[in-house]
C-alpha cells in the first residue's frame, strides 16, 4: 500500500483530537446569527445621513456572512476559538455604531446626565426636580399614584460620577448613554475572557447579540452599569471566600455594583448566603463567617467611598434619593401579576399588597435558598428577580438586564459545585418524615407571599365611574364629565387618566369636583386632557378611564365609549 493511501486512511479513521465539538460550532453560529437582529434598521437610518456608519455596518454584514461559512467548515478548535473572537469584534463594532446612531437616551439617562452636570457645578444632586428634561420628545415620564410625576434623580451615584468626566461628549443624555454603552461592551469582553474557551460566544450572544441589552444601553440605564460590575463577581462565584486578590476584587466590584443601581441589592444576600454555605462545608463555621465578613467589609467600604461625598454634603436627600424607587409610589406597570388588576379586572383597592407580596416572596426565596442550597445554588442569579414578578412595578427589564449573570452562573456555577455545601437541618427536617417536612417548610416560606398576592389580585375597585358627557372637537375630546362614587370606607383623592393601550397615560386635570371624595360619597368631576385634547383612536380600540389614589394605593378602571351620542 502506498504511503499516501496509509496517511489518508489514518486521517479518516483517527479523528483529530483538536476537532471542535459540534455544540461549540453551533453556539458560535448562533452568536453570529444574533448579530443580524437590529442591524438593518440601524443601517437604514445611517444610510440616509451618516454614510460612514452605514459603510461600517455593511462591512459587519460581510463579517457575519464570512464567519458563518468558516464556522461550519472549521476543522480545529483553535480556528473556531479565533472565529469566536471575530464574532466578538463584530458585535462590539455594531454596538459602537448603535451609539453613533442612537444616543438620545431616555428618562434615566437624561436624569443621570443632568445629575452629573449639577455635580460638576457644585450643586446638590438628590431631591432636585428637573421637569424641563421631560419636555423633550421621547423622554418618558414616571407617573406616581399621587397624581404627579417624579422629576428627580433616584439612583446611587456611581453612574453620574462616571458620566461627569464625559460631559464634553455632547448635550442631553449622550454622555450617560456613552457610559452605559461602554459598560456593556466592557462587561461582554470581561465575561468573554473569563468564560471557558468553548463558551465564549455565549457571552457575545447574550450581551451584544439579540439586540436586547444594546437597546437598554442606548437608553442609558444605570442597571447596565451595575450588571457590568456584577459580571466578574458572578463568574465562578462558588470560588469566593478563600481570600486573596481575586476575592478582594470581586468584593470591590460587588460594592461598586450596589453603588450603581438598586437591583444588585436584591442579589447580594443570595450570593453571601451561598458563599457562607460553600465555605462552611470546607472551612468550618468560623472560617465561613470570616470569609463572608471579608467580602461584606470590602464591598461596604467600596460602597461608602463612592457615596462619601453625598453622605457628607446632602445626607437626607441622598438617602431619600437612593431608596426612591422603593418609596415613590410609582404607578403600577409591567408584565407581571399586576397586569391582572391593570388589564383583566377593573382594578383593586389593595394594590399595596403587591409590594408586600414582593418583599415576602424575596424573603421566602432567600429562606428556601439557605435551606436547599445544594439544589438551588445554581439558580442564585435568577431567584432574586422572581420577586419582581409580583411587585407593583414588574417590568421585564428588571429580569432582562441581568440575564448575562444567568449565563455566567450556568457555565461557571454548575450543580456539582454545591454538592457538599452546608445546609441547616433542624431536627424537624432530619426526622423519618423529612421529605414531607421539607415540603411543608417550603410551603410555609412561600405561603405569606401567596396570601399577599391573593389579597392584591382579588381586591375590588373602590370607585364606580360613569361617563356623563363629553365636549368634543374634530376627532378629539376636550373634556369629560364623570360621576364618581366611592364604594369604600376610606376617603380617596382620585387622579384620572385615559388609556388606549398598555401602561398609564398622562394625568388629566380636574376642572371641577372635590379633591377628596369621602367614603360612600358621590360627585361629578369635569376632567381636562393634558394637551388640551384627547385624540380619539380608531374603531375597536379599547378606551379605559382610570382613577388612582396614593393613600391607600388603589386603582379603579372602566371601559367607556366615546361616540357622537355621548357628546354634549
Amino acid at each position: 500500500m502506498r504511503p499516501s493511501t496509509i496517511r489518508l486512511r489514518a486521517r479518516t479513521e483517527a479523528p483529530s483530537e483538536e476537532a471542535p465539538a459540534q455544540w461549540h460550532r453551533v453556539l458560535t453560529l448562533l452568536a453570529d446569527i444574533s448579530l443580524f437582529i437590529g442591524a438593518r434598521p440601524m443601517w437604514t437610518a445611517a444610510a440616509s445621513h451618516r454614510l460612514p456608519v452605514a459603510a461600517v455596518i455593511s462591512v459587519c454584514y460581510a463579517s457575519i456572512l464570512v464567519t458563518g461559512v468558516l464556522t461550519l467548515v472549521a476543522r480545529r478548535s483553535r480556528t473556531l476559538a479565533r472565529l469566536d473572537l471575530v464574532v466578538l469584534v463584530t458585535a462590539v463594532t455594531l454596538a459602537v455604531c448603535g451609539y453613533a446612531m442612537y444616543h438620545g437616551g431616555g428618562d434615566e439617562s437624561a436624569l443621570t446626565a443632568q445629575a452629573a452636570r449639577e455635580f460638576v457645578a457644585g450643586h446638590h444632586v438628590y431631591g432636585q426636580p428637573w421637569p424641563w428634561l421631560f419636555s423633550q420628545h421621547g423622554v418618558a415620564l414616571t407617573p406616581t399614584m399621587t397624581g404627579g410625576y417624579d422629576f428627580t434623580y433616584g439612583y446611587p451615584p456611581l453612574p453620574l460620577l462616571l458620566t461627569a468626566p464625559l460631559l464634553w461628549v455632547g448635550q442631553g443624555a449622550a454622555p450617560a448613554v456613552l457610559v452605559s454603552t461602554v459598560a456593556l461592551i466592557a462587561a461582554t469582553i470581561v465575561m468573554w475572557r473569563m468564560l471557558p474557551v468553548q463558551w465564549r460566544s455565549a457571552a457575545t450572544l447574550v450581551c451584544l447579540g439579540l439586540g436586547l441589552l444594546p437597546a437598554y444601553a442606548r437608553l442609558g440605564y444605570p442597571a447596565i452599569v451595575a450588571c457590568a460590575f456584577l459580571v466578574p463577581v458572578v463568574v465562578g462565584w462558588p470560588r469566593m471566600g478563600y481570600g486573596g486578590r481575586a476575592d478582594w476584587a470581586r468584593a470591590a466590584c460587588l460594592g461598586a455594583a450596589c453603588a450603581s443601581q438598586q437591583l444588585p441589592w436584591f442579589l447580594t444576600p443570595f450570593l453571601l448566603a451561598g458563599v457562607h454555605a460553600l465555605r462552611r462545608a470546607d472551612l468550618g463555621p468560623r472560617g465561613a463567617a470570616m470569609a463572608v465578613g471579608r467580602i461584606v467589609g470590602v464591598a461596604a467600604t467600596t460602597w461608602l467611598l463612592i457615596n462619601a461625598y453625598f453622605i457628607v454634603s446632602e445626607p437626607r436627600t441622598w438617602f431619600e434619593g437612593i431608596v426612591l424607587p422603593l418609596t415613590q409610589k410609582a404607578n403600577i406597570h409591567g408584565q407581571g401579576l399586576v397586569g391582572v388588576s391593570l388589564y383583566f379586572t377593573d382594578g383593586s383597592g389593595r394594590l399595596a399588597w403587591y409590594s408586600h407580596a414582593s418583599l415576602l416572596l424575596a424573603a421566602g426565596l432567600l429562606g428556601l435558598f439557605v435551606l436547599f442550597v445544594r439544589r438551588l445554588g445554581p439558580a442564585a442569579t435568577v431567584l432574586p428577580w422572581c420577586a419582581f414578578y409580583v411587585a407593583t412595578r414588574s417590568q421585564d427589564g428588571y429580569y432582562l438586564m441581568m440575564t448575562p449573570l444567568w449565563l455566567a452562573a450556568a457555565v461557571t456555577a454548575p450543580p456539582q459545585a454545591f454538592a457538599a455545601a452546608w445546609q441547616p437541618r433542624p431536627a424537624l427536617l432530619r426526622g423519618p418524615r423529612r421529605q414531607g417536612a421539607r415540603i411543608a417548610a417550603a410551603v410555609l416560606l412561600l405561603a405569606p407571599a401567596l396570601v399577599a398576592t391573593t389579597l392584591a389580585v382579588t381586591g375590588s375597585p373602590p370607585l364606580r365611574m360613569e361617563l356623563v358627557g363629553a365636549r368634543r372637537a374634530t376627532k378629539a375630546v376636550t373634556a369629560l364629565t364623570v360621576r364618581v362614587t366611592n364604594l369604600g370606607d376610606t376617603a380617596l383623592s382620585p387622579h384620572f387618566t385615559l388609556t388606549t393601550g398598555q401602561g398609564m397615560g398622562r394625568y388629566w386635570s380636574i376642572a371641577s369636583g372635590p379633591a377628596t371624595l369621602g367614603r360612600h360619597a358621590s360627585a361629578r368631576y369635569e376632567i381636562l386632557p393634558p394637551d388640551g385634547k384627547f385624540t380619539l383612536p380608531g374603531t375597536g380600540v379599547r378606551i379605559r378611564l382610570r382613577a388612582v389614589s396614593a393613600s391607600p394605593m388603589t386603582l379603579s378602571s372602566t371601559d367607556i365609549r366615546l361616540t357622537p351620542t355621548s357628546s354634549r
